[in-house]
């Protein structure tokens, strides 16, 4: 049987990866919890993005758009910076 590598080719130990099962309970609320609220944040940053005007946008609408795959820093920013003024 093939089993999994623990050192690299100069015998350093390797950090193995843990699978879901290995994860406590807290540890899987956390990551569950997390989830949630880059889900919710992208989504408010790129609803707010699609209805709000372009000369309300500090910058290029699209470029705006493509931030907001990066995570979690992309949504956070464009609601942080992003905009010149309150949607009305």
């Amino acid at each position: 049987m093939c089993e999994a590598r623990t050192s690299d080719r100069r015998g350093r130990r390797m950090a193995q990866r843990k699978r879901w099962s290995d994860l406590s309970p807290a540890a899987k609320t956390a990551v569950l919890v997390g989830a949630v609220a880059e889900a919710v944040t992208t989504t408010m940053a790129i609803r707010d993005l699609i209805r709000r005007p372009a000369r309300d946008v500090r910058g290029w609408k699209p470029l705006w758009a493509l931030s907001c795959v990066v995570q979690p820093f992309g949504p956070l920013l464009y609601l942080c910076v992003g905009r010149r003024r309150p949607l009305s």
